[in-house]
């Protein structure tokens, strides 16, 4: 391109490029698309291909507050200067697929989109504050430094086509989106970030549909997401996180599908507190979580843990509040699940709170037998508590013991032979009949009759009954321990 075809402010831009001197547009009294602020895309990308150069100076491309009109098309160029167009306003989507670029800064822009797909930029993407009326496509990019995305603000007409699609990204630090607004849907399926991701404060709407694809992302850090706000459903499955899942204080809502999808996850620690209930399901099967800081009160009707894998569990509540939720995965018993939260509670030294879980594990257990199976159920939850409760035995002994005796005792049965019979004792006789193993001799010296004789079937029996759920009571502690 000659010079001589150059306007006044292309002229400005084109001699500064040379010293990567910043031209500011901002400076002058001309309204926004004023011919003194206006660029041409081709004269910008004749001096990222071929721009002029001096000795000792490093070219850099710096433009700030310019109406940039026509295609910026980079299309698998390979461009060493330095490109920070600022507080601009492009006319078209620039193009950067498989562009080969140092660094791109294209901080409080507005911009009709953007494609970057399959591009490898040596040094960060920085796109803070820009504002978005299409498509923001960085899919499949290496970025050797960091990803700025935030307080950045995305629409897009289409709700099929993600508003910003980060999918096979490969980011060697952070990607920052704090204060991100996307009306659409993101794409993270198989990104691979060095760092942490940060959604803090963010805003995605895309009611209905999906507001998350994070399928298979490998973060090397945390995902900071405090504050987040998602109209819509977030999918993590199959994500690794070695650091920390932030939802604190977040709202996440998709009434009549699934809020949240974590299944065959890998993450450090969860921490899901402090904000409102969660508005869909929450699905963490399958997942191994290290630590996970859950607030019972967050959880929705409908929870999805089978086979959930975690260490420690807090905040230290009781049972009660915490046993909900192992009813809520599809009205299905899960032995896993009693199992996890009966470690959790061990592990805080709570062994009361851990027979509870156990107790109601047997309890749900039961319910799903047929009707012989939970009539003894019952029976053993109402004598020792499926042996978690073995004082309860020895309270309807004593009952027994007492009514027996005192039977016994007003109207003593006949002996069988009465010159050999031993003193009768009211207590040993009922404790005779009561205790199948051990004999007092009373049993075989007496007779019971009529209703007499009704009392002692009664009272072999529970004997009987009671001695079985004692005896399973004790082998089921004896094998936990």
């Amino acid at each position: 391109m000659e010079i001589n075809d150059l306007t006044p402010a292309e002229l400005r831009v084109w001699q500064a490029f040379a010293k990567g001197a910043e031209v500011d547009f901002r400076e002058g009294a001309e309204p926004e698309g004023a011919p003194g602020r206006t660029l041409r895309a081709g004269v910008l990308r004749a001096l990222l291909l071929d721009g002029p150069r001096e000795p000792g100076e490093i070219a850099a491309l710096k433009v700030r507050g310019a109406h940039i009109t026509g295609l910026l098309d980079l299309r698998y160029a390979t461009v060493d200067s330095v490109l920070h167009l600022t507080h601009c306003r492009f006319e078209k989507t620039p193009d950067f697929v498989g562009a080969q670029l140092r660094y791109v800064s294209l901080r409080d822009s507005e911009l009709p989109g953007l494609s970057m797909t399959r591009s490898r930029i040596d040094g960060s993407l920085r796109l803070t504050r820009c504002r978005f009326e299409g498509a923001v496509r960085v899919d499949g990019a290496q970025i050797a430094g960091a990803l700025f995305i935030d307080q950045a603000h995305i629409t897009v007409g289409d709700a099929v086509q993600p508003a910003l699609q980060l999918n096979q990204v490969s980011v060697d630090d952070d990607v920052c989106a704090h204060h991100l607004r996307v009306q659409g849907r993101i794409r993270l399926d198989g990104a691979t970030v060095a760092g942490s991701l940060d959604l803090e404060d963010a805003t995605v709407r895309n009611p209905g549909g999906n507001v998350v694809d994070a399928e298979a992302l490998d973060l090397g850090a945390n995902l900071l997401a405090r504050r987040l706000t998602a109209h819509g459903r977030v999918d993590l499955r199959g994500a690794r996180i070695p650091g920390r899942l932030d939802l604190l204080y977040s709202r996440l809502s998709n009434p009549g599908g699934t809020a949240m999808r974590a299944s065959s996850c890998v993450i450090g620690e969860v921490w899901l507190r402090k904000g409102p209930p969660v508005e869909g399901m929450l699905n963490l099967r399958r997942s191994q979580i290290e630590h996970l800081n859950l607030e019972p009160e967050m959880l929705p009707d409908q929870v999805r843990i089978l086979d959930l894998t975690y260490t420690s569990l807090t905040p230290h509540v009781p049972p009660e509040r915490r046993l909900p939720m192992l009813s809520r995965d599809d009205d299905t018993f899960d032995p896993h699940g009693y199992e996890q939260l009966t470690a959790a509670y061990r592990r805080t030294g709570d062994d009361h709170a851990a027979r509870l879980v156990q107790l109601a594990k047997q309890r749900r257990h039961h319910a799903t037998l047929p009707w012989y199976g939970r009539l003894w159920g019952h029976v053993q939850d109402a004598t020792v508590g499926y042996g978690f409760r073995p004082m309860r035995a020895l309270g309807w002994l004593l009952s027994l013991l007492a009514v027996g005796s005192v039977t016994f005792a007003v109207h003593a049965p006949p002996p069988l032979k009465a010159d050999e019979a031993p003193h009768f004792n009211p207590v040993f006789y009922t404790l005779d009949l009561l205790l199948p193993v051990i004999s007092f001799g009373q049993e075989t010296a007496f007779a019971p009759q009529d209703g007499q004789q009704w009392l002692s079937y009664v009272l072999v029996l529970t004997g009987w009954i009671l001695a079985t759920t004692v005896i399973a009571g004790v082998t089921r502690t004896v094998n936990r321990q």
